[in-house]
């Protein structure tokens, strides 16, 4: 199924080394035709890192999908009583709202999207980025991967030797993941 026409939610959270790569597969989306509707955790919206100021972050979001940034619980939670959203993204997904998403927490605009999206019985995409995912945050994952509605972009590890329990997915599957889910489909192969 195409992208063009859809309403996705686009949200990211806080693996700043990762953000640059994932809005390449936010531009493309919209370049794909999809109405994106940003979504950025409190720590996105609010850190300046060594990658970038957080206010240039929200400016280059903003110019690309021609949408204000939803930043807050409160106007994440519409989503679910509207019926805003075909389909909610989120890239990349660190550890932390990895393990919320899998436990239930509602405690960021993005586990908030995440929750109203799962609310309505629609799909969720997640695209890790985790040093531990294959150590804590393992099972984690693993509840996820047997949750109705979550699909996972292709992961692997990014640096075996040096991090041997990080995950990140391979963010250029992003709208090939995307297009599958909205079938209701797993891409496959899961581990890249």
């Amino acid at each position: 199924m195409t992208v063009k026409g859809k309403n996705i939610g686009y949200a990211f959270t806080g693996s700043f080394c990762t953000i640059s790569e994932t809005i390449k597969e936010m531009e493309r989306l919209v370049f794909l035709g999809a109405e994106v509707y940003p979504i950025l955790s409190y720590t996105v919206a609010k850190t300046d890192t060594r990658f970038g100021r957080a206010d240039d972050l929200r400016r280059r979001i903003e110019l690309v999908t021609g949408r204000d940034c939803i930043d807050t619980i409160t106007l994440a939670e519409p989503i679910g009583p509207k019926n805003l959203l075909d389909l909610i993204v989120v890239a990349p997904c660190t550890g932390n709202t990895l393990s919320k998403i899998a436990n239930g927490i509602t405690d960021t605009p993005v586990t908030m999207a995440v929750k109203a999206q799962l609310r309505n019985q629609k799909p969720v995409v997640l695209a890790i980025a985790t040093n531990d995912g294959l150590g804590a945050n393992a099972k984690n994952i693993g509840v996820l991967l047997s949750t109705k509605n979550i699909y996972f972009v292709p992961f692997g590890q990014d640096d075996p030797e040096k991090k041997n329990n990080s995950l990140i997915a391979k963010f250029s599957m992003i709208v090939p993941t995307i297009e599958l889910a909205l079938e209701g489909r797993q891409i496959q192969p899961l581990l890249a």
